[in-house]
């Protein structure tokens, strides 16, 4: 399994997240936009996610809810600005708890010697935003969503 690397460098309201990935940009890319497919590998192992709604296009929509074990719901969503099949996706990000907090998120599939570098980019409003999403706990997410999406796409037969 590879490494996650997240950075988040001081002043600036970005956050950068990149991993290797031992499979095919095109299959990667798959697993991102798949409804079928997101809600086996996106976020972490304890909840579980449902798609209401992914339109993987210029202009379209996407929101998944997750559940908590004891029922909690927790609802993102937003709007496609970018899709370049296979190579990359811009669309922003809102969870709905903290709503009006709005980032641009603009993921990279690179291919790479071992299969795909995904390299993924949030700018959020204000620097507060970021610390806030960095705060969140979002690490333990992000590593535990590309832990399983490795996994699947094992299965998948990368």
């Amino acid at each position: 399994m590879s490494q996650t690397m997240i950075t988040a460098e001081p002043g600036v309201q970005s956050v950068t997240i990149s991993r290797e990935i031992a499979a095919p940009p095109e299959l990667v890319y798959r697993a991102y936009v798949d409804p079928e497919l997101i809600p086996r590998w996106w976020g972490p192992r304890y909840l579980t996610t449902t798609i209401e709604k992914q339109e993987p296009r210029l202009g379209g929509q996407w929101r998944y809810i997750q559940r908590d074990p004891a029922g909690n719901t927790h609802g993102f969503h937003g709007v496609y600005h970018l899709v370049e099949e296979g190579r990359q996706t811009v669309r922003t990000f809102e969870y709905e708890g903290v709503p009006g907090h709005v980032s641009l998120e603009t993921v990279r599939f690179e291919p790479s010697a071992g299969g795909t570098r995904v390299v993924t980019t949030a700018v959020f409003q204000s620097l507060e935003d970021r610390d806030g999403m960095m705060a969140s706990g979002m690490e333990f997410g992000v590593n535990e969503g590309f832990e399983q999406l490795e996994e699947l796409l094992q299965e998948l037969g990368s």
